[in-house]
């Protein structure tokens, strides 16, 4: 398969055009969307969109236990699955919920998601990746600079820009603690970043992401070409749509206010993983999503 979107292969970084849609249902068909025109509008210029308020007060409280029965049951287990801060056996995330765990299941299939994404990926659509971040009050690590979409692409096989993530906020965001902050308007832009991937790059990445984040002229670049940096603020409940490509991040949290959240990524049934275009191995399926699973449809 050709690769439309090469990265980790030159000396030096490349800031190339975007080939595919942002939104890939037809915008004539918006009178059919799950949400409203400026919302569509919002997404396809700005490569995110916020909507505040998305679970109620009694949905929150449900998945705030949740996320902490998870946290308490895994304090001393070992695995994979469970990623811990570089410096501390504090938990950092915890992947693959929407398959381990019933409940987060239930949330990766919720019928008010699966309308919005379906729609704006224009198919049926698949989890790729699922995790719970936990950046918890004065000691919750940042998360660099990088393109989700970038990663994917390289160390998975996903073709093309067609997969959207979900963060759900399980913490009010405030600008001061460590909340996630995103370029508007780089969704159009592809960040070809320098270094050869390491074999299984992941291992570290996932702690302290050092291979496949962009250079700091691309990022500038980024910044004042899309008109700065935006951080979506907001009560927990609030959810956060972000196309693949949208370049994003996260500061370290000083603050005495946790920021926790839940994190799915949805992939399009017509954008299945192929051979890693790193040329290397595939990555285990709690990052990457290549069996049947578990689909999620818009019936």
């Amino acid at each position: 398969m050709e690769d439309l979107y090469p990265s980790r292969k030159k000396d030096q970084p490349e800031i190339l055009k975007r080939k595919d849609p942002v939104v890939h249902t037809d915008r004539s068909q918006d009178n059919q969307a799950p949400i409203s025109k400026e919302q569509l509008d919002s997404y396809e210029q700005n490569g995110f969109l916020q909507i505040e308020n998305f679970f109620s007060d009694e949905e929150v409280s449900d998945m705030q236990k949740a996320i902490f029965e998870l946290q308490d049951s895994n304090k001393n287990v070992t695995s994979d699955k469970v990623i811990r801060e570089p410096k501390s056996d504090d938990i950092r995330s915890i992947f693959h919920v929407h398959k381990d765990d019933n409940y987060f299941k239930d949330v990766a299939n919720d019928q008010r998601i699966l309308d919005i994404v379906n729609h704006l990926l224009g198919s049926d659509v698949y989890i790729h990746q699922s995790r719970i971040n936990y950046k918890p009050g004065f000691k919750g690590k940042e998360f660099d600079w990088h393109s989700d979409f970038e990663t994917w692409h390289v160390e998975d096989g996903m073709p093309r820009m067609r997969a959207v993530s979900l963060s759900i906020a399980l913490s009010d965001n405030y600008v001061f603690n460590g909340p996630l902050m995103l370029i508007p308007g780089s969704q159009n832009y592809y960040v070809s970043c320098v270094g050869e991937t390491p074999a299984n790059n992941y291992k570290e990445s996932l702690k302290k992401q050092k291979v496949g984040v962009p250079d700091k002229e691309s990022l500038r670049w980024l910044a004042e070409t899309g008109g700065g940096i935006s951080v979506p603020t907001g009560r927990a409940g609030s959810i956060t749509l972000f196309e693949s490509n949208t370049m994003h991040g996260s500061t370290s949290n000083m603050t005495p206010y946790p920021r926790n959240n839940v994190f799915m990524v949805y992939n399009s049934v017509e954008n299945r993983l192929t051979e890693p275009f790193s040329g290397g191995k595939h990555r285990p399926e709690y990052i990457a999503v290549r069996k049947s699973g578990i689909l999620t449809t818009s019936s």
